[in-house]
Parts: C-alpha cells; structure tokens; sequence
C-alpha cells in the first residue's frame, strides 16, 4: 500500500492533505466551539439559526430517546419505521404544500439516492458545475449522462438541452443557494428552461431552508416558484440544527423513492429520538421569523465590512461569505492566523473548489451578535494586511 503514502505527499505538497481535529461545543454558547483549552467564534458552523442546543428540542428527543430507544434497529422497510416518522413526513408536506414527504438519513443519501432512481442509461442530468458532491456522485451512480453546465450560465444550459433533447430522460439539478459561494441560483430561468424541454427540475434547498420564505420553506417558496419544482429537497443538518434530510414532491414521486431510492432500501433508519427534535424544529423553523430577520441583518453587516475592506468575497447575499484568497497555502495560513485570534474559519481547498479559488468559507448564525462580528471582521482585517491578501 505504498501508493497510498506516496499520493498523500503529493497532496500535502500542494497543501491538498487534509486531517481531522476535535472541536467540542461551548454548552450555552452556540456560537461559539471549542478546541483543546481554548474558547472559538465558530464561524464555520451551518447551524443558521442557532437551533442546535434548543431546550425544547433536547427535551423532546430526550422524551423519545427513554421511550423508543437509542436506535431504530432495521430500515424503514423492515421495522424501523416508527411513528415519529409518520407525523414528521405529512409535517413535512404541509409546511412545503406538496402532496407527500420522505426523510432520508441525510443529504449526501437523499441528493445521491434520488438522482440515480430517477435517471439511468439512456437518459441525461444537467448540473450546475458547482452544484454539491452528493449531486454528482448521484449522476455517477445513475449511470445517466452528464451534462455540466458553466455556474448559473442558462445560455449555455439552453445549449446542452438542445443538444441532448431527444434523451428518454431529462433531469435538470442545481443547489438553490450553493454551498461554498452563497449565491443564488437563477430559479425562475431554471423552471422557464425545464418547461420549454419537458425536463425535470430538482433543486437542493440545504443551504435555504429554513431561512427563506414566509415559514423558512426555501428560496423556491420565496421567488412562489413551489408549484413549478419537481422535487424539492432540504436538510435537517443546517437550519434545523438536527440530521436527516427530506424529499417533498408528488405522491407518485415519494411512491416511486420508495421503491426505488437504494440509500433508503438498505440502510437502517434514523433513531427515533433524532425525527422526533426534527419535528420540534421545524415548529420552531416555522414561528420564530425572527431568527430569519437576525441572520439577515447579520449577514448584511459582516458582507459590508469585508467587501469595503477589499476582500473578494464575491456575489452572494446569502449566510455563507467566502473570503477568496487564491492559493492553497494562503487559505491554510489565513485560517491558522485566525484561530490565533480566536476564530474559527475553515480554509476550502480544491477539490471543493475549483483550482485557484481557494478560500475562507464563514457561515453565520442568527446567535452571533453585531459586536462579535464586527470585532471578528476587524481582526480578519488586521490578518488580510499582514498576510498580504489586502493592500495596505
């Protein structure tokens, strides 16, 4: 196995290798992480509304957990399809206004499970070139052909739709907001292309839901798009604060996934206690619009600083801001910078990005304050300077 070593030299030679370190949670301070000794500003966290340590939400899994066990013990197919599930599932539905709703494990199963039932030889996905790994690897798995289309390009999605229009299949999957640049994706050209060429349309809410729309339903619900979308798929890992991840659409649809869908056929089902604080969560998604108002206002002030500071940050409006820095090494030495000043920011290297956009990747949270941001914001000000990434 000495290809292994001699593959991980290389990758550590273009500051590619990448490690595995514990943080643990600050109890009280959902904004914040620990590692080792010391207290971080967590800002590479994807809990957006700082629902993760929710008292309601542990005490209902707390309630479940003593009353249905640690574990499901089978799939959902066998027995491990207790009744949180039920009551989630037509939740689910309502809050989306679709006919029927379907929980899988998490996003990387839902995004990879549902391309490949939907797709297979003979047929094509068009992806957006950012679009999330989970998307890929389901159109690798599908079989399908694979149709990339330039980031948020509908010229060039035109192009490839004429090209491929006498496919069996046509899928068209993009993320609603995308994961390392937090821009949006076109949504309303997105449903106009896949009416013209009688496509199906997916999109990916896992960076929206929850923080979007009148009730959190996502960017579709926010631009009254619902209707138009096929397959609308969401996580319970960011907003929510939770895991698992859900498909919303036709009842012919989840009918078909449950059928059809390999992740949710073979793998044991989420515990109890975890579907159960989902549904308390999304409650909460639903009624407290001001951890909704918060993020926005935060995200807005901590845009601003940076981007008059100088930095890239590029076009978005979302919670995530990517402070683009170019090369590898520069990424690793800005986050080690950073958590010297008592922040944590993860550093995003190829093959997350494309080569030569190497980055810092902040996510904010409806629990940050503006005082923390902008004494954050100063201090990554103060390392941009010396790390030369800003002009003096």
């Amino acid at each position: 196995m000495k290809w292994m070593e001699e593959e991980l030299e290389l990758l550590a030679d273009v500051s590619r290798e990448r490690s595995l370190r514990i943080t643990s949670s600050v109890f009280g301070s959902p904004g914040y992480t620990m590692r080792g000794e010391r207290t971080l500003l967590n800002l590479s966290s994807n809990d957006y509304l700082g629902l993760a340590q929710h008292p309601a939400i542990l005490e209902v899994m707390r309630e479940t957990l003593l009353t249905e066990g640690a574990g499901s013990g089978a799939s959902r197919h066998v027995t491990g399809n207790r009744l949180p599930y039920g009551c989630l599932e037509e939740e689910l539905a309502d809050w989306q206004n679709c006919e029927a709703a379907l929980v899988f494990a998490n996003g990387y199963m839902a995004n990879s499970g549902v391309i490949s039932a939907l797709v297979g030889r003979g047929d094509v996905v068009f992806s957006d070139q950012l679009n999330h790994a989970s998307m890929v690897d389901g159109i690798v798995l599908s079989r399908a052909e694979h149709a990339r289309y330039r980031h948020n390009d509908m010229e060039h999605l035109r192009t490839l739709l004429n090209k491929y229009r006498d496919k069996r299949r046509k899928l068209i999957v993009t993320d609603a907001i995308f994961s390392m640049d937090g821009d949006m994706a076109p949504l309303r050209e997105l449903v106009a292309l896949k009416q013209e060429y009688g496509a199906m349309l997916m999109v990916d809410e896992a960076h929206s839901g929850g923080i979007y729309g009148g009730r959190g339903e996502g960017l579709c619900h926010e631009f009254g798009l619902q209707n138009d979308i096929d397959i609308h798929m969401g996580t319970f890992s960011k907003s929510f604060g939770i895991y698992g991840a859900y498909i919303c659409g036709s009842r012919l649809l989840i009918r078909w996934l449950v059928n059809k869908a390999r992740p949710l056929l073979y793998s044991t089902a989420l515990p109890p206690s975890i579907v159960a604080g989902i549904s308390k969560a999304l409650v909460l998604v639903k009624e407290e619009h001001w951890r909704r108002e918060r993020l926005y206002a935060a995200s807005r002030l901590f845009r601003s600083f940076l981007s008059d500071a100088g930095f890239n940050i590029g076009s978005g409006n979302s919670q995530i801001v990517p402070l683009i820095v170019g090369s590898n090494d520069m990424a690793l030495r800005f986050s080690e910078a950073l958590e010297e000043e008592g922040i944590t920011a993860v550093a995003i290297r190829p093959p997350t990005v494309p080569d030569g956009t190497a980055r810092i990747r902040f996510s904010l949270s409806a629990v940050h304050t503006d005082k923390e941001l902008l004494n954050a914001a100063a201090r990554i000000h103060s390392i941009g300077l010396r790390l030369g990434v800003l002009s003096p």
